[in-house]
């Protein structure tokens, strides 16, 4: 265990000097993967900002139930008592049938409302689910319709399925782009790792007639691309964080604009997390990639 962990020491120590040893290579190296990585990562943040505008503009979705005009208090009862023990529900509300009415007369039908002989509206609940999920949507307005004295269930959750839709698609343009950046950025770490190969292939024969094994010659190579992919993490982690950081004020002066309250939110620890273990993982890869083709002509 201590004759590995120093090899994999030393292949750091190696890795990181030959970085050093080009720091205008390997800013420029880091740069081209940052922006690359960026343009997804910013995509992905802005879509995870515009999802928590939305709810917080259109509000919870709500589902209506309306009862059978001649069901009874006790049956009123008995539907409240299930809706209260639903756990899937974050919000009950009762609107008994004069009170439905009373509010149609205050928004200006008093007066076809005086020519009815008795009242023609339902009971009904106003129920609010604790996740926006489509799915779950429909499920309890399944379930809600299959209900003794349940006449009627309107699902106002149309606004969630489009949203979700849209998201959908846009996440799904941003996976695209970032699996075509990601096929970028192998190639890029394949060709570069490919240049360090040829640059040092008099140093790895000399190594190989020592008794060097291929393990120990692909270690700081394999150890220099995953550096390369994690400083081209911290940059484009950078790069969407001074973005957001400059875009802030104007989003927050124009929703101001028009009554609401809405800050740009950047990365958190988890997609800063995600960010880094994805540059480390293209770099791994690339340099596999390279180092299995290139040290294998070499033989």
């Amino acid at each position: 265990m201590r004759a590995w962990s120093y090899q994999h020491r030393k292949a750091i120590a190696h890795a990181v000097q030959r970085l050093l040893r080009q720091p205008l290579g390997t800013l420029l190296s880091a740069l081209v993967v940052g922006i690359a990585l960026a343009l997804p990562a910013g995509g992905f943040v802005l879509v995870d900002n515009v999802a928590s505008l939305a709810r917080g503009v259109t509000g919870s979705p709500e589902i209506s139930l309306y009862l059978s005009l001649d069901a009874t208090d006790a049956e009123v009862s008995d539907i409240e008592s299930r809706l209260r023990g639903q756990d899937a529900l974050a919000g009950v509300q009762f609107v008994p049938r004069d009170m439905a009415l009373k509010q149609l007369a205050d928004n200006g039908l008093a007066d076809v409302l005086d020519g009815l002989e008795r009242n023609p509206l339902p009971h009904a609940f106003i129920v609010t689910p604790r996740r926006e999920d489509p799915e779950l949507f429909d499920q309890l307005r399944t379930t809600f319709a299959a209900w003794p004295k349940v006449e009627h269930v309107q699902l106002d959750a149309a606004w969630v399925q489009r949203m979700h839709s849209l998201l959908a698609l846009v996440e799904l343009g941003v996976s695209l782009l970032a699996a075509l950046l990601g096929a970028a950025l192998v190639i890029i770490t394949f060709n570069t790792i490919r240049l360090q190969i040829l640059t040092q292939r008099a140093e790895i024969d000399v190594t190989r007639l020592l008794g060097a094994t291929d393990a120990f010659i692909r270690r700081p190579f394999y150890w220099l691309g995953c550096l390369q992919g994690l400083l081209g993490g911290l940059v484009a982690w950078s790069i969407v964080a001074i973005s957001i950081t400059l875009l802030r004020p104007s989003v927050e002066a124009l929703a101001q604009a028009y009554g609401a309250v809405f800050a740009l939110n950047g990365p958190d620890m988890r997609q800063i997390a995600a960010l880094l273990v994805v540059a480390v993982s293209l770099g791994w890869l690339g340099t596999a990639l390279s180092v299995r083709r290139h040290l294998r002509e070499s033989e």
